[in-house]
């Protein structure tokens, strides 16, 4: 984060001001969480950081800083993204937990023996375009602009915010696709010029859930039972996850519309 001797616009409000400080500390909580902090808890502390981003869109002397060079047209570009990115996410769980919940009816109709071949068939096949569309969305993601033009404190938080909006979207989707840390072989990169360590933000406990929605097609000593309570503990996840996107969803909204309203002053 940008030091007291790093050059601000005039119209910046001052650093204690009490929005920046509830900024602060939300981008703090998100640089400090451990790679153990689960993708949900993370979904919560980014629909809180947009709630005082929002808050802080407002400030008068902020909207004045946010319209200085082609700032606020990049970060109008930036938020479109995110929220196409965050919509597309949505889409990806909605069809994980109807293809999960149709296997399931599968399994039960057959007195949790087995499930039909066809229904095998189906499930496989959603998975394989479920992840066809995590890898499209994954490298989608080169296209944002993460490179700072300057070293302005507003600048710098809102960009910073970008980046985690990013990186927690990111490792949503690795998740959805089933992987696990190591087979995913992720970059995390992006947020290392804003924390000391370049910290995951990734749940392995998640990634344990969600790794079994990887089946394959044989059926052959298929322990259906077992598949079942699998199934059910990976619903209740991706059922949280939804909810989280679902509102961070509705925060990335609430922000492009704030910046196209400075945009509109």
């Amino acid at each position: 984060m940008a030091t007291a001797n790093h050059s601000r616009s005039n119209s910046f409000p001052s650093q204690s001001h009490p929005i920046i400080e509830s900024v602060e500390d939300h981008l703090c909580r998100l640089r400090a969480d451990s790679e153990s902090t689960s993708v949900c808890v993370k979904l919560a502390s980014l629909r809180n950081l947009h709630e005082g981003i929002n808050d802080l869109i407002q400030m008068p002397s902020v909207q004045q800083t946010l319209c200085q060079g082609n700032w606020i047209n990049e970060l109008l570009e930036g938020s479109l993204k995110l929220v196409d990115l965050c919509a597309i996410s949505r889409e990806i769980v909605s069809m994980t937990k109807e293809s999960v919940q149709d296997l399931e009816s599968s399994i039960r109709r057959n007195k949790a023996e087995t499930a039909t071949s066809s229904d095998i068939s189906a499930y496989v096949a959603s998975r394989k375009q479920i992840a066809k569309m995590v890898n499209k969305s994954i490298k989608s993601l080169k296209s944002f602009n993460h490179k700072s033009t300057t070293d302005n404190e507003l600048w710098t938080m809102m960009k910073e915010a970008e980046s985690h909006d990013l990186s927690v979207l990111k490792s949503v989707l690795i998740l959805l696709s089933g992987e696990n840390e190591k087979s995913s072989k992720t970059s995390w990169s992006l947020l290392s010029k804003f924390t000391t360590q370049n910290s995951r933000v990734y749940s392995e406990s998640v990634a344990e859930d969600l790794s079994s929605l990887n089946i394959q097609k044989s059926t052959k000593n298929m322990d259906c039972k077992n598949m079942l309570k699998q199934l059910k503990s990976s619903e209740m996840t991706i059922q949280e996850i939804e909810q989280g996107l679902e509102a961070l969803f509705r925060s990335l909204i609430k922000t492009r519309v704030s910046l196209l309203n400075v945009l509109s002053h």
